[in-house]
């Protein structure tokens, strides 16, 4: 069997505390070397071997988790000891940060931090695991929720859990068709490759976000990672949300995947220059542009609203994206921020439209990082551009 990497390396500086004999840092960091080497080679036996023979909740906690990733393709397993101290004679607590890759997805290790304790055993000598929990308020692994189904695309791997082998299949199937729609989107090179994430419920899709479900319960799917995209950062994860992605129709999880995928594309582009507006208008227009929907269709909120004589005065706000406000603001920043794009591209071109979103995100502030772009890319004032855009939304909507 081929063993992936694993390994356990020390401290980094200052961690271990005093008390704790140089012998027992060392016995703790080869025991999880074991544990490590027994993930990636998917050995029950030596994986249960680090456990306290008389924690029998442990050990069947442990055995049943090890079961749930049992199909992931993983293509490392790391534990980085952070802290190691001692509690009491022959007891210990080691703060460790976990590592993994998902093979063919991650270009660096996804971490979740752990608090393990740990006793040596008076008669062997041997150093077990008696307690393994979460050591922050991040989220955790989608297998720490159940047993992971695995489905691979030809430009996908999806991961679910709680849900069917058939929903898994049409979310890589979604998946598939949306890769190749953004690659013409976007022109600069990615993996093209995206790993999708469905849970069981919001409230675990929450639980892998570390974040409360209220944030997420009307959101379909959502892309993990900060902006910027350091190529030293693990891939993002499409995290989907079954109830919401489930509730809609055919062209609506289209264009979910669709958008997600276009910031998964985007990632490195974006920055904290980069208004909303800018990065959302951009991802709903790589997925509207291979629908074929009139422009009322694609903007039914500010349609409305422009028919009404009311045309917003301003770009959308930050703000205006969130569920504070109501469905129908957050529905006509979407859509007002594509029709910017689009104005973009129609009037400028598309390398114009391109060249714009990567001197907004080079800016190194977000204050004044639109107005200078617009002046050296486009050679237009934030109020010429205003007002080109609002006669853009009648033109289009009225």
């Amino acid at each position: 069997m081929l063993l992936l990497p694993s390994a356990c390396t020390a401290p980094d500086g200052p961690g271990t505390d005093d008390s704790v004999p140089a012998a027992t840092a060392r016995s703790v960091r080869a025991l999880l070397d074991r544990r490590a080497a027994a993930v990636t080679a998917h050995d029950t036996d030596a994986y249960l071997a680090a456990v306290d023979p008389r924690a029998t909740g442990l050990r069947a906690a442990q055995r049943r988790e090890l079961d749930d990733l049992a199909d992931v393709p993983l293509a490392s397993w790391t534990y980085r000891v952070t802290e190691l101290t001692g509690r009491s004679t022959g007891r210990v607590t080691a703060h460790v940060r976990l590592g993994y890759r998902i093979a063919g997805y991650d270009r660096a290790p996804a971490t979740e931090d752990r608090v393990l304790d740990l006793r040596r055993d008076g008669a062997d000598g041997r150093w077990y695991l008696t307690a393994d929990r979460p050591g922050g308020d991040g989220g955790g692994p989608l297998w720490r929720q159940g047993r992971v189904g695995v489905v691979h695309g030809t430009h996908s791997l999806v991961l679910g859990v709680g849900r069917t082998g058939r929903e898994l299949r049409a979310i890589a199937r979604t998946a598939d068709r949306a890769v190749p729609v953004v690659s013409r989107g976007w022109p600069e090179r990615w993996p093209r490759r995206v790993l999708v994430l469905v849970p069981r419920s919001v409230e675990d899709m929450a639980g892998l976000l570390g974040a409360p479900a209220a944030d997420y319960r009307g959101m379909a799917a959502v892309t993990t990672a900060g902006t910027g995209g350091p190529a030293g950062a693990p891939a993002d994860r499409v995290i989907v949300n079954p109830q919401a992605y489930g509730a809609l129709g055919a062209f609506g999880r289209r264009i979910v995947l669709t958008h997600e995928i276009a910031h998964v594309a985007t990632r490195a582009r974006t920055t904290g220059a980069t208004p909303v507006w800018l990065s959302e208008g951009f991802a709903d227009r790589v997925a509207y542009r291979a629908e074929h929907r009139t422009a009322v269709q694609a903007a039914p909120e500010l349609a409305g609203a422009v028919r009404r004589g009311e045309v917003p005065a301003a770009l959308p706000a930050d703000e205006d994206f969130g569920f504070a406000g109501g469905a129908a603001r957050q529905a006509m920043a979407y859509e007002g921020g594509r029709l910017a794009c689009e104005l973009i591209a129609d009037t400028w071109g598309e390398r114009e439209l391109f060249a714009f979103y990567r001197s907004v995100a080079g800016q190194r502030e977000r204050g004044g990082a639109v107005e200078r772009a617009l002046r050296e890319v486009l050679d237009i004032t934030p109020a010429e551009f205003t007002a080109r855009w609002r006669k853009h939304l009648r033109a289009r909507l009225g």
